[in-house]
């Protein structure tokens, strides 16, 4: 059966995600994380796309961004998705799919929604956080979160956008903070989706 078709439309807002086949891993070392977020910033260029903010996890990989042109984002992603597949089953050795299917997309339809978005994509490593030790979340390198609450500056990822909801003398501090709470039980039903 043919998978129907989707429609993106410039100056959208999507959250964008997908995870390994079987929930496989898609980043077994440092140099897969290193050149997945190379080839990100390359196509992001090339295809008219602000990522808002990112979180790769070793099974599964967030992006919340924007579609800036015409261009859907299915072309950014489609030729992200190829070139890591590619790379990753002639590193390894390995054939067939990486990935569980084609990427899922969810529209953003308000600032609300944005902004609790932004803080589930970047609570994600906790997840694996506790098997890592001495690793904190605004440490976790495979994250647009450093850029966040650090002020690291990165060609990769746009915070300006997010941080401009928080208070103009400290935004850093406040969105660390608006982070770092502990999510209520309705605002992980409002994102969490049961694919991943």
């Amino acid at each position: 059966m043919a998978t129907p078709p989707r429609y993106f439309q410039k100056g959208s807002y999507y959250h964008v995600y997908n995870r390994g086949n079987r929930k496989q891993s898609v980043f077994l070392a440092r140099r897969d994380y290193k050149r997945f977020l190379e080839k990100t910033l390359k196509y992001k260029s090339k295809f008219g796309v602000t990522i808002m903010c990112y979180c790769l996890i070793p099974n599964h990989f967030h992006f919340l961004l924007k579609q800036n042109t015409d261009i859907p984002i299915t072309s950014f992603m489609l030729r992200l998705g190829t070139s890591h597949a590619k790379y990753f089953n002639i590193k390894y050795e390995q054939v067939g799919s990486l990935f569980q299917s084609r990427f899922r997309a969810k529209l953003i339809e308000t600032d609300e929604y944005l902004l609790h978005l932004s803080r589930y994509i970047h609570r994600n490593p906790i997840e694996i956080l506790p098997s890592t030790p001495g690793v904190e979340l605004a440490n976790y390198e495979w994250s647009s979160y450093p850029q966040y609450v650090k002020g690291m500056k990165d060609k990769l990822v746009d915070p300006a956008f997010i941080l401009n909801y928080f208070a103009k003398n400290n935004p850093s501090k406040d969105y660390k903070s608006f982070v770092e709470y502990e999510l209520e039980e309705n605002e992980k039903v409002l994102i969490k989706d049961p694919f991943l």
